[in-house]
């Protein structure tokens, strides 16, 4: 097993800065540069000006000496210092912004998880009761959904008409006078909305993926000799199935780490939340380089974890894998 482990991080290593190449070219063909966003408003400034902002940030060397550049203070884990006029590190702007995206995510992983599961369970030994019609139904409309209109039909119903639920931040602005408790209600009130948001597309594919999985084992030849046997049907689906099929759900879950990250750029920038997804969006916007590299990367590492994990778990569940093989 720790072979194979090590295997697998090594193979990170190449395929990491591979990303790196790629993000770093992509950024720098956008239109536009950080200089301009600096000086586009200042009719004051002069090219001199621009020349020489453009030395201060390393702008004016090749685009291979700059990624150099940027990749031999990645190594040590230096980030660099963003474009922005503070100049803050980007190490420090990320670490405030990116436990808030891991939370939120990992909430709407457990939460896929926990639901998606039992509704593909039921859907697939239920098949074509009116339960596995109306989860169908429900997928279909998951799938068709766009996430930010969904996300301003939450915030008209829940927030606004109803008012049950604040649309905007993490906390409100009496959260101090709270208490204990009720700073433990608001955290989780403002966070209700964001999770079932990002948790709503996955939560309808996992479930069609695990009712797949459960169809395709429980038609298999051990699962009838098991029933012919005289085991219990709750034995055969949760003992002698599920394990089975929850073997290609793992690999799902791992690769859905991407989606859950990317799409945090869109609810974080409609609710308001200060996570890496509005710290990317901004950063894009406004061409601070060392920021959104610095996002790239870590959402590349978030990403490559997910996948090792899953292929941990994999190895884990089919002794054949982490042995080598087929």
């Amino acid at each position: 097993m720790l072979l194979y482990l090590f295997k697998r991080i090594i193979l990170m290593i190449p395929l990491l800065i591979g990303i790196t190449i790629i993000s770093f070219a992509v950024i720098h063909l956008a239109p536009g540069k950080p200089t301009d966003m600096s000086t586009m408003m200042n009719p004051k400034a002069s090219l001199e000006a621009k020349k020489r902002l453009e030395q201060l940030y390393g702008l004016d060397k090749p685009l291979h000496i700059q990624y150099w550049n940027w990749f031999k203070r990645l190594v040590v884990l230096d980030f660099g210092r963003s474009f922005s006029p503070d100049r803050e590190l980007v190490l420090n702007k990320i670490a405030r912004r990116l436990p808030i995206t891991i939370l939120i995510s990992v909430l709407s992983m457990v939460l896929i998880f926990i639901v998606a599961i039992p509704i593909g369970i039921l859907s697939a030994t239920r098949r074509n009761s009116l339960f596995d019609k109306i989860t169908t139904v429900f997928v279909f409309i998951g799938f068709a959904t766009p996430t930010f209109w969904l996300a301003l039909l939450m915030m008209i119903l829940f927030g606004v008409n109803l008012g049950w639920l604040p649309i905007s931040g993490l906390k409100s602005l009496e959260y101090e006078n709270f208490t204990f408790w009720g700073q433990i209600w608001d955290r989780t009130a403002h966070l209700i909305m964001p999770v079932l948001l990002s948790a709503f597309g996955g939560l309808a594919g996992m479930s069609r993926y695990m009712r797949s999985n459960m169809l395709e084992v429980i038609r298999q030849d051990y699962i009838t000799t098991a029933r012919a046997k005289g085991v219990s049907e709750r034995m055969v689906i949760y003992k002698h199935a599920l394990r089975n099929a929850l073997m290609p759900v793992i690999t799902i879950l791992g690769l859905s780490v991407p989606g859950l990250i990317g799409g945090s750029v869109i609810f974080e920038s409609i609710f308001a939340i200060p996570g890496m997804g509005q710290l990317f969006y901004s950063s894009v916007m406004s061409r601070d380089y060392p920021v959104v590299m610095g996002g790239l990367v870590i959402g590349a590492i978030l990403t490559l974890a997910g996948n090792l994990l899953a292929d941990i778990s994999y190895a884990l569940a089919d002794p054949r894998i982490r042995e080598g093989r087929s």
